[in-house]
């Protein structure tokens, strides 16, 4: 029988469980805020590398290789897999890892929900694999990334799709989080946005951190998913905005040639599984769950 570790660090049967997810990255700032707002915290499994009170510890396979016990264990039973797992640029620069790790850590993660029988796998993936291409942004338009990040994560997404034989994959192109992100995330104190001849500071596509939480539990379970598909919050908003929102000072500086001064995701497929309010979509609406996430460190 298989068992988990719950947040109270008891270990609690999962046979007469239904529902439970595995969140495969869950010490990340984006697993954090899933753990922090899950809807059905119980049911959540978080995984670790390290051993953490509240958390299953296992390391991901190799290509080639099968999963260890610990790891069969904790998957086997649950209804989905979220695999946040990955190298961002930042984690490259700190700790010299490989971008091209994104694909072996993505197959690995496969290979568990499909060696334990989990019939649902959403792998994380980026609005960076769109590169300078103009929205809004469909999930089927030919992606042309710029960064050696993107062109990872795009390489990786092709790897699982191709790789995928049991489980339903399903790639999560996942937007700006609000506080995961460089701008409310990393702002620091005589911050700079470019902004442009127009006035109008870099727009993006966000998404806040409780609401991130509701929708990707709810795309665990809801039926219909697309092998890809965008995760943001409709529309986009500008940086500059997000910040006078937040009452973050901000200076501008002239915005240079190589500049994306929009890169909005559609969402339309997204919201014919997910509700979002009109609040989920506002520059107040988006420094308000960050500001409740912060709360909650």
């Amino acid at each position: 029988m298989a068992s988990m570790i719950t947040k109270s660090g008891k270990v609690s049967s999962r046979a007469e469980r239904f529902g439970e997810v595995l969140l495969i990255g869950a010490t990340g700032r984006l697993g954090g805020m899933l753990r922090r707002h899950w809807p059905a915290a119980d049911t959540l499994c978080c995984q670790s590398r390290q051993s953490l009170p509240g958390f299953v510890q296992f390391d991901l396979p190799a290509i080639g290789e099968q999963p260890s016990d610990a790891a069969i264990a904790a998957a086997r039973g649950a209804q989905a897999i979220i695999c946040l797992a990955g190298i961002t640029p930042a984690r490259a620069g700190a700790s010299g890892a490989s971008l091209n790790d994104n694909i072996s850590l993505a197959l690995g993660a496969l290979n568990l929900a499909e060696s334990a029988g989990v019939p649902r796998f959403l792998a994380a993936s980026s609005a960076a694999v769109y590169g300078a291409g103009e929205g809004p942004l469909t999930e089927d338009v030919t992606c042309m990334p710029v960064s050696d990040y993107g062109k990872q994560k795009l390489a990786m997404e092709r790897a699982l799709l191709e790789a995928s034989a049991a489980a339903a994959v399903t790639i999560l192109r996942i937007g700006n989080v609000a506080g995961a992100d460089a701008i409310l995330g990393g702002w620091q104190p005589e911050m700079r946005i470019d902004r442009f001849p127009d006035g109008r500071t870099p727009s993006r596509s966000y998404i806040g951190p409780i609401t991130s939480a509701r929708v990707m539990h709810h795309l665990c379970f809801v039926e219909g998913l697309p092998r890809i598909l965008n995760i943001a919050a409709p529309g986009a908003v500008q940086m500059g905005a997000l910040l006078d929102a937040a009452g973050l000072d901000w200076q501008p500086k002239p915005a240079p040639a190589s500049a994306i001064p929009e890169v909005r995701l559609d969402t339309n497929t997204l919201e014919r599984h997910v509700y979002f309010a009109p609040e989920n979509q506002t520059p107040a609406g988006l420094v308000s769950e960050w500001q409740q996430d912060m709360k909650k460190l």
